[in-house]
């Protein structure tokens, strides 16, 4: 079951990187985020509230929310903080670099979750895995000689280092889902931590119209409604697939990356961005990179 759930979740974490991409032509990225997550939290509200008044709403189903200690809060409060960073980074790379770039660069994720794994939780890798590892690589090599001819330095270029950060923040949080999830339930894990990253968007809105001495313009899109509904499903799935017993982070995270194959499809189509072929060439051997890494895994 948690293979399926991954991979559902992989599609609509692929259009959900669409319609960022979309939202952000015309507004700052820290109101599309806050609004996005503020809408998620308005869907968590009342299992939110029924879990702190008592009310026993959804009670004996999956959308039930415990209460969780001050360990778990303080937990999530730290998650929220590195999510937080990662999609901040992460939509400011994804606004200002070509959608087919960004997103295949964001696929490579997988391949740092595994070598963290390695450490962290003892993970070993095998032959194919190592291999898959270097497949990997090397897509992205191809990828960063791709967009130096669109003149997209990836050494020089801030935009590409916001990437690298979404990235390596992007780990330590699915880090931290690992380990959470081996005893909070999906539902209070991702219904408290997206209050929680709702409430550091508004503090850091605040803190930049008054560093700024004025208020960024926001224009209502409605690609954020649609951001908003798609990431929420598409972390449940994810976090439901994680406290799956015998689930693989590892696994679990590549296959979530495939999202990488519905951005690219739409993000050519929609935006009409160059070097196709090239890119398409580095994702496709991305992506046999991942298959090997899943073959490895199984």
């Amino acid at each position: 079951m948690w293979l399926t759930l991954a991979i559902c979740s992989a599609v609509l974490l692929g259009v959900y990187d669409v319609a960022k991409k979309q939202a952000s032509k015309n507004n700052g990225v820290l109101y599309i985020l806050l609004f996005a997550t503020g809408i998620t939290t308005l869907f968590f509200t009342p299992f939110i509230l029924s879990s702190v008044f008592g009310w026993h709403l959804a009670e004996g189903t999956r959308f039930e929310i415990e209460q969780g200690t001050a360990k778990d809060h303080l937990l999530l409060a730290g998650k929220a903080v590195i999510v937080t960073v990662s999609w901040i980074t992460g939509l400011l790379g994804l606004k200002h670099l070509p959608i087919t770039t960004a997103s295949t660069m964001k696929a490579t994720r997988p391949v740092f979750i595994l070598l963290v794994s390695l450490l962290v939780f003892g993970e070993r890798l095998n032959l194919l895995q190592w291999t898959g590892i270097i497949v990997s690589i090397a897509a992205l090599y191809m990828l960063s000689v791709s967009s130096r001819r669109e003149g997209i330095a990836f050494a020089h270029n801030k935009w590409v280092l916001c990437m690298f950060v979404a990235i390596l923040s992007g780990v330590a949080s699915a880090m931290l889902d690992k380990y959470i999830m081996s005893w909070m339930s999906p539902m209070f894990a991702q219904s408290w931590t997206n209050l929680y990253i709702t409430v550091i968007l508004a503090l850091a809105i605040l803190v930049s119209d008054i560093m700024n001495g004025r208020r960024e313009n926001f224009h209502w899109d409605w690609n954020i409604l649609l951001i908003a509904v798609f990431i929420t499903v598409s972390d449940y799935l994810y976090f439901f697939a994680l406290s799956c017993e015998g689930s693989m982070l590892s696994v679990v995270s590549m296959l979530r990356r495939s999202s990488v194959v519905v951005t690219f499809l739409i993000g050519a189509w929609l935006f009409k961005e160059n070097r196709l072929k090239e890119k398409a060439a580095a994702l496709i051997i991305l992506l046999a990179g991942i298959a090997i890494l899943f073959a490895g895994s199984n």
